[in-house]
């Protein structure tokens, strides 16, 4: 394993984003984010998905001076587009301008239409509970799920993000794909040759398996509840699609370094003028104490809210450095 400090990986992604074409404003914030995903242990969508950033900016499937525009506005709602820019970009700023509509209104809500991948979807909801906002957005994608009784992929495994806010930054961030793994996370256990935890997926014969290749080459992975993950992918398809007005995931590209124009919905709560920051924590704080008063299954594996392993990682990554891959990181630190 190589590791890196975090200003260098930071550095080197953003000098690389200005070399694609990116503005300096994006560059720096593109690079903070997929460098912000590596340190907190999500490496799937960090600097593992970098070089399918690449290839997209290179077939024009992102357009790197594309910035999001509004289309429609009624209250507290917008309906924006994103004009296949910076992925991760359109993101942060479709979340800013929710946080801002629930600062104004309470509640706040952006639908955003003909986007990119936004990476890690997480990283949106920690966004929001920075600023002391609930939280909760999604993505559609591609069609890499067979929703349940089919053989083919046939829904996305469009990301869900539920963040709650917590007093000193420990916050409660769930960040899931529709599938039991995602891909990203599928690439990155066949690429290290170990096996799932847990059933991830079918295999050419139709079996259940750990086999992370396997599942990757059958394109059979398994929706998170069966019927349930499966049904959950298609309404957070047609609520998105919907309310953007943009591309549902049957219409999107199969390739998916032509993953582009996805649609994605943002909201935000804040809890300022219902109840005071004192009750709020008292209430988080009860749950999650008596969630780690839980007698464990395994003794050497305490039960953990959503997040919090991402905190101890990035704890962790910002002291030893961030794990990378040698072979990405030797490449675009070359160039």
């Amino acid at each position: 394993m190589l590791r890196v400090p975090f200003a260098d990986l930071y550095a080197v992604l953003e000098k690389t984003m200005s070399r694609l074409g990116l503005a300096p404003e994006a560059a720096q914030l593109s690079a903070r984010l997929f460098a912000e995903t590596t340190r907190d242990g999500v490496y799937s969508h960090g600097l593992n998905r970098f070089p399918r950033f690449e290839a997209m900016v290179a077939n024009g499937s992102i357009d790197v001076n594309a910035r999001p525009t509004c289309a429609a506005t009624f209250g507290s709602v917008e309906r924006w587009n994103g004009n296949r820019g910076v992925g991760n970009v359109n993101a942060y700023l479709a979340m800013q301008h929710t946080i801002e509509l629930a600062r104004k209104n309470g509640i706040g809500a952006v639908a955003l239409a003909n986007t990119n991948h936004w990476m890690r979807g997480g990283a949106f909801g920690w966004q929001a509970v920075e600023e002391g906002m609930f939280a909760m957005c999604w993505s559609n994608t591609l069609a890499n799920l067979p929703a349940w009784g089919a053989s083919v992929p046939t829904v996305g495994n469009n990301p869900l993000v539920i963040a709650v806010p917590r007093a000193q930054g420990h916050h409660v961030v769930i960040d899931m794909a529709m599938s039991q793994f995602s891909y990203g996370a599928l690439a990155s256990y066949a690429k290290r040759g170990q096996p799932l935890p847990v059933p991830g997926g079918f295999d050419a014969e139709g079996h259940l398996t750990t086999d992370a290749a396997a599942i990757e080459a059958s394109q059979r992975a398994l929706p998170i509840g069966y019927w349930k993950g499966s049904g959950l992918s298609l309404v957070l398809d047609m609520i998105a699609a919907m309310l953007s007005g943009g591309l549902a995931t049957h219409q999107l590209p199969l390739e998916p370094t032509l993953e582009a124009g996805q649609s994605q919905i943002f909201l935000a709560i804040d809890p300022a003028n219902l109840a005071s920051a004192a009750e709020l924590n008292h209430i988080a704080d009860g749950i999650v104490e008596h969630l780690h008063h839980a007698k464990p299954a395994n003794p050497n594996e305490p039960v953990r809210y959503p997040g919090e392993q991402t905190l101890h990682l990035r704890k962790e990554n910002l002291r030893l450095g961030v794990p990378v891959d040698p072979e990405i990181w030797g490449r675009i630190s070359a160039s």
